[in-house]
């Protein structure tokens, strides 16, 4: 396998994420007394940062690896969706497909910190599904984009905040199959079943567990494997593809499946790992249709980021540089 020659074709993919995006809010401050009002700690702000959250910073990663990448969602019309705009822009992520809506307001996350650790989270959101309304004008805005820009791949990125719908999903699918575009989908338990005829379909073990109603937790080929058929027989998908934490993947396609272990790591914080393997895995698999492959470099881009502390985008010369030490000899 030649790696560079890989990476490189990556800058000719067009690719959309569909789904639920936010602001990532981070204030720092430290803490020298309690509050006389109430038996809370005074935390003296010193330092504020927003980053891209959600189905966002999908987009992040894959605009990392070098495709071209709209993001396609719906935020509220407010100054938290004009700060979310500009980061994007600030990354070169495509926003023309991005909904505001007057009904709705942009989901913001912010997290409290002090001496590195995480004090409280205030959670600005709305989680309802859209309106027929709003459902209406973002599946124009997503039919307009594949007509204009003819992905090769379209991510269906879920954080049960809503704007995947039952009807958004059903739609987006149907779309993307009559113009044999890739599908691939990154669930949540509301909407687990509605992902019907994808590509990929990658949820972790445990969702993939609580979805399908299962107690036990243990990894062996037998039992992934029935996990992959339980799956199949819902979705009628094509490849299930499974994280496991610190065992691995686990993917199936057809007849042929396996488990890859992972790379040993100091592992700093597995935040946003999730959102780095659906985002590898989709350009990986638009780039070669090669699933064995595409399964061992999201395996390693996970890894990869959990060395980091909090979230980040894949770098993508240290990725290219792990994949030609550990996958040379067998790829």
């Amino acid at each position: 396998m030649d790696f560079d020659k890989l990476f490189n074709s990556i800058k000719d993919l067009r690719v959309a994420v569909v789904g639920d995006v936010m602001l990532d809010t981070y204030w720092w401050g430290g803490v020298d007394r309690i509050s006389p009002e109430a038996p809370v700690p005074i935390v003296a702000l010193s330092k504020k940062e927003e980053r891209i959250g959600g189905a966002g910073n999908v987009a992040l990663n894959v605009k990392a690896l070098g495709a071209d990448v709209h993001i396609i969602s719906v935020t509220g019309k407010d100054e938290e969706a004009s700060r979310l705009k500009a980061l994007f822009d600030n990354q070169g992520i495509q926003t023309q497909y991005l909904l505001e809506s007057p009904s709705r307001i942009t989901t913001n996350k912010i997290r409290v910190i002090s001496r590195n650790q995480q004090m409280m989270r205030l959670d600005a959101e709305i989680t309802q599904p859209l309106s027929e309304g709003d459902e209406n004008l973002l599946i124009e805005r997503f039919t307009q984009f594949l007509k204009t820009k003819s992905p090769q791949v379209v991510v269906l990125e879920d954080y049960n905040k809503g704007v995947l719908s039952k009807r958004v999903i059903s739609e987006v699918i149907s779309l993307c199959k009559s113009q044999d575009v890739i599908t691939t989908v990154d669930p949540k338990r509301s909407n687990f079943f509605e992902y019907r005829g994808v590509d990929i379909f990658k949820p972790n073990l445990l969702e993939a567990r609580q979805g399908l109603n299962l107690i036990a937790d243990k990894v062996t080929p037998e039992f992934m494997h029935h996990i992959h058929q339980q799956l199949h027989s819902k979705l009628g998908h094509k490849i299930s593809f499974i994280t496991l934490s610190e065992k691995g993947v686990f993917y199936q396609e057809g007849a042929h499946s396996r488990i890859i272990p992972t790379h040993v790591r100091s592992i700093a914080d597995v935040s946003g790992a999730g959102d780095t393997v659906i985002a590898v895995a989709s350009v990986l698999y638009a780039a070669t249709r090669n699933v064995n492959l595409m399964a061992e470099v999201a395996n390693i881009a996970g890894g990869l980021v959990c060395e980091e502390v909090g979230t980040v985008a894949i770098n993508r010369e240290r990725l290219l540089k792990e994949c030609k030490t550990l996958l040379t000899s067998h790829n």
